[in-house]
């Protein structure tokens, strides 16, 4: 660290002696100024030069020709009074023509206080005209504000603004957690109202699909039914044309028989086919009767007068003329 201070030094020391012999070396990002006699009387260019001490020309100084950026934080308010931090980011440079340099070096004492002041200026009088949430949506329009502004005004002083950017907005910590706790809200009701419309729309889908259900089943019973209702139709359909083909048969066999007495035969003979097959099944032990003893008798005497009643047609069964 010594030896560059001590570097510094030195090299100060010899650009000095030099500017006092009459040569001047001027940096490549750097513009200096040379008075006569305390007046104005040029700028040197990058490289090599030459002034006349004798004739009272002297190296005034020198001005930087870099990009240079201030960063300036500006406190200041919204319309619905909630204080803010703005931050902003100035990029200058000074033109590099000789009189911007002459206007840069003789007009401004501190050109970074001059720009702050102008920010500052800008800020504070277009933010309060504007809410705390659309602050953070025009942020490019108060960057295009200030670098109106600072060209216009620092133009006249030979400097360029090349970009002036809003590189942060700073609500207070409390406004801060006030909007958290806002947005926190805001997404918390959503996703209730979102919640809602889903089960609201599960329900309805569930329904739907309960009524196509109850509609298939409802058309699966129908065509059963129907189904069941043919067979049963067939069912009897066979079992007349089976009586029908077992009372033609009869008839045909043996002579002097009716429809009515071969039909009374038959139910005859299936009233005791039904007897049997209750009495065959052991689930069918019991058979509900009318239990009085008239019943009874009127019972054998139907069922006796069923088979008597047929014996005169069958030739087996001929009574004897006495």
């Amino acid at each position: 660290q010594r030896l560059s201070v001590r570097t510094l030094r030195s090299s100060r020391l010899s650009t000095t002696a030099m500017e006092a012999c009459g040569c001047v070396i001027t940096s490549q990002d750097e513009r200096k100024v040379v008075e006569r006699c305390g007046k104005f009387e040029d700028v040197l260019d990058a490289g090599f030069s030459c002034v006349l001490p004798c004739l009272c020309q002297f190296v005034k100084g020198s001005i930087s020709t870099r990009i240079q950026m201030l960063e300036i934080n500006a406190e200041t308010k919204t319309k619905d009074n909630v204080f803010v931090g703005i931050k902003v980011a100035v990029q200058y440079q000074v033109n590099g023509d000789s009189q911007s340099i002459q206007d840069a070096m003789y007009k401004l004492t501190n050109p970074r206080m001059q720009i702050e002041s102008y920010v500052l200026d800008v800020v504070r009088s277009s933010v309060p005209k504007i809410d705390l949430d659309n602050v953070f949506l025009e942020k490019e329009e108060i960057a295009a504000s200030i670098k109106e502004m600072l060209n216009t005004t620092m133009g006249g002083f030979g400097y360029s603004i090349l970009a002036t950017p809003v590189t942060d907005i700073e609500p207070n910590n409390e406004v801060k957690r006030a909007m958290n706790e806002i947005n926190k809200a805001k997404r918390l009701r959503q996703a209730a109202v979102d919640e809602g419309e889903a089960i609201k729309i599960r329900s309805i889908k569930e329904a739907e699909a309960e009524a196509a259900r109850t509609e298939i089943q409802a058309k699966a019973d129908a065509e059963a039914k129907f189904m069941q209702g043919q067979g049963i139709a067939r069912q009897r359909q066979a079992i007349v044309s089976g009586l029908r083909d077992s009372v033609n048969c009869f008839k045909a066999d043996v002579a002097g028989v009716d429809s009515k007495q071969v039909m009374d035969l038959l139910l005859v003979t299936q009233y005791f086919d039904m007897m049997k097959d209750i009495g065959g099944n052991s689930r069918s032990n019991a058979v509900f009767m009318n239990h009085s003893p008239g019943a009874l008798q009127d019972l054998t005497q139907a069922i006796q007068g069923g088979f008597m009643s047929s014996l005169p047609a069958a030739p087996s069964f001929a009574q004897v003329q006495r």
